[in-house]
């Protein structure tokens, strides 16, 4: 009934492009007005997945989240701050599950160090467009304080491991160089793998072999 007054209190005109919008909406899954910036958020990754950030256009993001082309520059600038908050929004899954991801083993142990080396991959290997986007070097994400911090934040935290691994509170030289051998091997394991360099050999690599060994590798003397 409410619907019904509403529109009534409209041009037919109007009626028509509400009428037709609800429809569109009813075929694409419907939204709150609060979520359009999810929604778009949501869009704009899935094309990155399938088209990668460069090969589509903001008119294009709108129609796979079912908006009107107008609707975007409520919350965006442009598609490159769209871009950035698919950035980000990767970033903080990624950080999800390497927080989640460490819970079943005691601190202290390799196995957490072992752990974020998988979810790395593992992410990357999930949504391989959005991981490349996250390390673009294009969309200006060094200028993005909230990518920074969200980087920032990632590889401390791998810092924070490694030092307790060797039993420290405090975060040494030595740890922050053990941290970013593992975080330079993943990253360089998680692009051969997206890039499909892995399946063009007759190399029979075992991943969680692999993480293990230069886990055990880096991490081998507790003493330094």
């Amino acid at each position: 009934m409410l619907v019904t007054l509403t529109l009534t209190s409209i041009t037919l005109s109007e009626r028509h492009q509400i009428m037709e919008k609800l429809e569109i909406d009813a075929k694409r899954g419907t939204y709150h007005h609060g979520d359009l910036r999810a929604q778009l958020i949501e869009a704009t990754r899935r094309l990155v997945e399938t088209k990668g950030p460069d090969h589509f256009s903001v008119s294009e993001a709108c129609r796979e989240a079912g908006v009107s082309t107008a609707a975007p520059y409520k919350h965006f600038k442009n598609k490159g701050e769209m871009l950035r908050a698919v950035a980000l929004g990767g970033m903080l899954r990624q950080h999800q599950q390497m927080m989640e991801e460490l819970e079943p083993h005691p601190p202290g142990s390799i196995e957490r160090i072992i752990a974020l080396g998988r979810v790395y991959t593992r992410f990357a290997a999930a949504e391989p467009g959005v991981f490349r986007l996250m390390f673009g070097l294009s969309e200006d994400h060094d200028e993005h304080e909230e990518l920074v911090q969200m980087g920032d934040q990632i590889f401390s935290d791998v810092q924070k491991e490694v030092a307790k691994c060797f039993g420290r509170n405090e975060v040494t030289a030595s740890d922050i160089n053990k941290a970013f051998l593992l975080w330079s091997f993943v990253h360089g394991l998680s692009f051969l793998q997206i890039d499909g360099k892995l399946t063009k050999t007759d190399l029979q690599i075992d991943h969680e072999s692999v993480l293990r060994e230069i886990a055990h590798r880096v991490m081998h003397d507790p003493k330094d």
